[in-house]
């Protein structure tokens, strides 16, 4: 007598239960194991240059846990760095960005101002690389190569064996390790509509401690005593005024002047003007009338120390159309950062926010590259990288400036 209907059933739902279970099991494993893997999963990383940009790129490097050694170049030796004085402005997106990476701003030469932190690039870097060698002392696997210029012989001996690796590139505008990589040099230069021009003002006798930023806004100028006729400029009274920022040390003094792009009077005269005194007059008298009270004047016997731009000129961002690469005869995936991917051509004295602001995807690259599966997973970190690039420069056209110069 054949087995019954009920007994079939029974022994149908059991064989399901055992597949079902052998299907959960081998799911968990599966789980367990890619766990596992993805713990410990790792990138070997070089990052060239030892700015705040590629400082900061090494701290976010570790922070994301995924790294299985890290080698920083950097052509300048130790003292030449420790040694810059020109003076960063950090904005609090950028402080609270530091700070996950171990900033201490309580104990860092510098002053608050407006919940922004002025402090000196030498101080700033060394502060940076004093987090990085403590790192090194808790034994992360950590090199840095202060006084060694990045070359293709450099590169296949720190590169691993194994995959992945990958190289940051934080080395400025004038490096050249995007060329040694055979990264394409082409930027897209595009305008931020407005015009400026920019000055330095060197005094060594004057003291090197950061200084709170000097903003002045709608400031309007008399060229009458170069020729400008001022007789009938009340038609352009509707046209917003010049912005004016001193910035830097006492000793390292800059100034930077800014206008919304218009076809007045007054800009056409001094973006067109040959007479290069024009510019140094405006910036002289400008410093004098905003300049704090305990700073001194600039007189006639020390005019000569002003350097500026002799005319108004556009105010354009350049950015890498390549920021993200892979470079599949080495294996290697590259990222450019800082002013090696974006650059500007007038000084905003708050440059580094800029660079520091692509960094914010650099842990999420690092900890997909290094986790990835197949080309196709390194392919997607690296979109999400570029388009992250793409969206800072972006961001700043739209209101970097503004938020630098115009508020």
């Amino acid at each position: 007598m054949g087995p019954t209907e009920a007994q079939l059933e029974r022994a149908v739902l059991e064989t399901a239960a055992v597949l079902l279970g052998a299907l959960a099991v081998l799911a968990v494993l599966k789980a367990a194991s890619e766990g596992l893997r993805r713990r410990r999963a790792g990138a070997w990383v070089v990052v060239v240059g030892a700015g705040p940009v590629g400082l900061s790129a090494a701290l976010a490097a570790l922070r994301s846990g995924k790294v299985r050694g890290l080698t920083l170049v950097e052509e300048r030796p130790r003292a030449a760095l420790l040694a810059r004085p020109q003076q960063v402005a950090l904005q609090p997106r950028s402080l609270r960005f530091l700070r996950r990476l171990g900033l201490d701003v309580d104990n860092l030469e510098g002053c608050w101002d407006q919940e922004r932190f002025f402090t000196r690039l030498g101080v700033f870097q060394e502060h940076l690389l004093s987090l990085l060698e403590r790192r090194r002392r808790h034994r992360l696997p950590l090199r840095l190569c202060l006084g060694t210029k990045f070359s293709e012989e450099f590169l296949k001996k720190n590169l691993s064996s194994h995959w992945p690796n990958i190289v940051i590139i934080a080395d400025g505008s004038c490096g050249e390790s995007s060329t040694i990589l055979g990264i394409s040099p082409e930027y897209t230069v595009e305008s931020c509509n407005a015009y400026g021009a920019n000055a330095a003002i060197e005094r060594p006798d004057q003291r090197q401690v950061p200084t709170p930023e000097i903003r002045a806004h709608g400031l309007y100028f008399d060229l009458s005593a170069y020729g400008m006729d001022m007789s009938n400029m009340g038609k352009e009274s509707s046209v917003p005024g010049f912005h004016l920022k001193i910035y830097g040390t006492f000793r390292n003094r800059y100034l930077a002047l800014a206008c919304p792009a218009s076809d007045s009077k007054v800009v056409r005269f001094l973006r067109h003007t040959l007479n290069s005194t024009i510019m140094k007059n405006i910036f002289h008298q400008s410093f004098n009338a905003y300049k704090m009270d305990i700073e001194p004047r600039v007189n006639e016997l020390t005019l000569h120390r002003i350097q500026c731009s002799h005319r108004l000129f556009e105010i354009m961002l350049s950015h890498r159309r390549v920021t993200a690469a892979l470079l599949e005869k080495d294996n290697v995936v590259v990222t450019i950062e800082g002013e090696a991917a974006r650059v500007l051509n007038f000084d905003t004295g708050c440059g580094v926010n800029l660079g520091l602001r692509g960094l914010e995807s650099t842990e999420e690259l690092i900890y997909k590259v290094a986790t990835a599966i197949d080309q196709h997973d390194i392919f997607e970190a690296l979109a999400a990288k570029i388009r992250h690039s793409k969206q800072v420069a972006e961001d700043f056209k739209q209101n970097g400036l503004f938020a630098a110069m115009f508020e």
